[in-house]
Parts: structure tokens; C-alpha cells; sequence
């Protein structure tokens, strides 16, 4: 009897052993496969990362990659008719709805910053933004130091004076700031010479440009500000998502497919008003891709 009891416990043993990974899941993926189902939080207008098209169905640069992880999410959890649901949401609700379960990815334009690593886990970055100016091409203004004396829009809630005065050149000159209710009245401001400049994100200011009534009047000029990487928003310490998500993100950096889908939404007619943003990739997204990181902005 002994033996028989022996011989059971060491196939029980091997058993377990051979059991599959997911067998043992826990966190994000325990709830995808509990559920039968993943929610992906999308923007309604952040383009091109993530945003509605003409049929409202979120698209974007970030939704093609964020595709590719629920590929890579269906392969390891052996689920290939997975039901994927979208869930809308904002730069306010974003962090809670992932801390609560809402929704389990986060495919938009939202800044891995050391801050946000306290509530909220993100996977490498797929694209670094930097703070930079839009300004008229007959302003004259080309750099920091032609701003003295000029007046310079942002939008109510951002700081361009001090992002100026972090820069080096920005020490020495003063600007007058003055703020627009949202991006597109800080932009009017630029477009009517009530502003010398524009300080933004630089691929915000080139959907601006790229949507304007002339966009060859307008131009992205000086340094960065502030580079901010991009990244998949996921719930805080949870491993086995991340390592998904990020060796899919990696995979197509290495592979080229990501430089590909950059230049379908940066460097073509994206939908739905066939806008061409003519936003080349920069030193930063270049170095992302070559190095990924999950590193946070300070």
C-alpha cells in the first residue's frame, strides 16, 4: 500500500509539473482567462495614437500595437476567440478605471512618469514626445533665445515659462505668457500673430498644423523642452502581463514592423479626413526602439 500511495504522489508530482503555465495565473491575465474576455482602454481623440474614425471604432498607432499584445495575449492563454472589448477613456479617469478593473490595457498617448509608477505599470515606450514650439514661418523665432520680450500661448494648465527657463538658453530671457482655453484657441492665437509661439507637445502641434487652413505657413522649431515616453498602461506589479506586452512591443521594434506602423500613422493619410501628419521619426523614438525601456520621466 505504502509503494502504491508513493508511486500516486510522484505521478501527481509529475503532473503538476507538466501542467501548463497558465494553469497557475494570477493578476490581469487570471481575470482575462476567468472572463473569457479583455477590456483595452482607448482615447476618443488623440490621433494618431488612439481615437475615433468616421464609424466611431477606435484606430491609432497605439491600437495597432496594443492589436498585436491581444494576439500574443490569446496565444499564451490558448484562447484564440478571446472577446475584446473597448472601453473610452480620459486623461481624468484613465489611472482609476485601470485600478479597479475596468479595463486591463491602456493603448493612448499617456506619459510613463515616476509618479504614475506609485498607482499604475507601464510597458516600454512606443514613442517619445517632445516639448518643443510651433511658431509662423515669417515670425522669425527659431530658437528659445528669439523669444525675449515676445509673447508665448500655451493652453490653461501648462507651464511653458518654466519649461523655457529649464533650458539653458531659456535662463538669461523673459517671455510674456499668456493661455489659451484649449489647444486649438492657443494655436489661433500663433495663427492671428497674437503669439510668437506655441510650446506643446511636438506631435500635438503637428496634427494642429497638418488640420490648419495653411499648414506651410507654420513650423516646429528650438530644442526639446521635455522628452516624455509613451507606454502601454497596465495595472502596478503585475509581471506576467508586462512581460507580454513588453516582449510583443520589442519583438516589432527589433523586427521593424513598429517603424512600419509609424509610418502608416505619421507619414500617410490617416482617417477619417486623410490628414498627413509629415511627422518623421525622431532621434528619441529611434533610440526607443533600438534600446527599449520602461523608464519613467522624472
Amino acid at each position: 500500500m505504502r509503494k502504491s500511495l508513493t508511486a500516486l504522489a510522484l505521478c501527481l508530482s509529475v503532473a503538476g509539473l507538466a501542467a501548463p503555465a497558465h494553469a497557475q495565473l494570477t493578476g490581469t491575465l487570471q481575470k482575462i482567462k476567468d472572463s473569457g474576455a479583455i477590456t483595452i482602454g482607448h482615447r476618443e481623440s488623440s490621433v494618431p495614437f488612439s481615437y475615433l474614425d468616421a464609424n466611431q471604432k477606435p484606430i491609432g498607432y497605439a491600437m495597432d500595437l496594443c492589436a498585436k499584445a491581444v494576439d500574443a495575449i490569446k496565444a499564451e492563454l490558448k484562447l484564440p476567440s478571446l472577446q475584446v472589448n473597448y472601453q473610452a477613456v480620459t486623461s481624468q479617469n484613465r489611472i482609476p478605471l485601470m485600478q479597479n478593473g475596468t479595463i486591463d490595457l491602456e493603448c493612448g498617448s499617456t506619459t510613463n512618469s515616476v509618479a504614475r509608477q506609485q498607482q499604475v505599470g507601464f510597458s516600454v515606450a512606443y514613442f517619445v514626445t517632445s516639448v518643443r514650439m510651433a511658431v509662423r514661418k515669417d515670425s522669425g523665432v527659431k530658437d528659445i533665445g528669439d523669444l525675449n520680450g515676445k509673447p508665448v500661448v500655451t493652453t490653461t494648465g501648462t507651464t511653458s515659462d518654466q519649461l523655457i527657463k529649464m533650458n539653458e538658453k531659456g535662463k538669461t530671457i523673459d517671455v510674456r505668457n499668456i493661455y489659451g482655453k484649449d489647444h486649438a484657441d492657443s494655436f489661433l492665437m500663433v495663427e492671428s500673430a497674437r503669439a510668437a509661439a506655441f510650446v506643446m507637445d511636438d506631435i500635438l502641434l503637428a496634427g494642429l498644423i497638418a488640420s490648419s487652413k495653411n499648414p506651410a505657413n507654420f513650423e516646429i522649431v528650438g530644442p526639446s523642452l521635455r522628452d516624455e515616453p509613451y507606454a502601454v498602461m497596465m495595472r502596478k506589479d503585475d509581471a506576467p502581463i508586462k512581460a507580454i506586452v513588453d516582449k510583443t512591443l520589442t519583438g516589432l521594434m527589433k523586427s521593424g514592423e513598429a517603424e512600419k506602423l509609424y509610418a502608416k500613422w505619421f507619414m500617410n493619410p490617416i482617417p477619417p479626413r486623410n490628414v498627413n501628419l509629415n511627422f518623421p521619426m525622431s532621434a528619441a523614438v529611434k533610440a526607443a526602439f533600438q534600446n527599449p525601456t520602461d523608464k519613467g520621466v522624472e
